[in-house]
């Protein structure tokens, strides 16, 4: 069963209460008694779960054997190709200021 948060827009208290789907809404605030309760939204935290949410899962098995390789040898796994042998680039330098005399 899901838990709902719930505001008393009244006295601003607020509580969590486990309530069924078929349940309907609490209406009346359990501190000040008032009909003012509302429900809050809050954000669901992600869970995931199960293949296709990492890099490693869409590996081709050719690489997975070489690094299995690469690990058992004890190097590192290296990034190849045209980005890897890129070098960072510099910003152009602004041209000087001209010096008064």
């Amino acid at each position: 069963m899901p838990v709902y948060t719930y505001r008393c827009s009244e006295c601003g208290s607020e509580f969590e209460r486990q309530q069924s789907f078929n349940e309907p809404p609490l209406k009346k605030c359990p501190v000040c008694g008032k009909e003012a309760l509302q429900k809050v939204f809050t954000p669901v935290g992600i869970v995931f779960k199960g293949s296709g949410f990492y890099s490693t899962d869409h590996r081709s098995t050719s690489s997975q054997s070489d690094a299995k390789a690469d690990s058992k040898n004890g190097k590192a796994a290296t990034k190849s190709g045209p980005a890897a042998d890129a070098k960072p680039e510099s910003k152009p330098t602004p041209p000087a200021a001209p010096k008064e005399e």
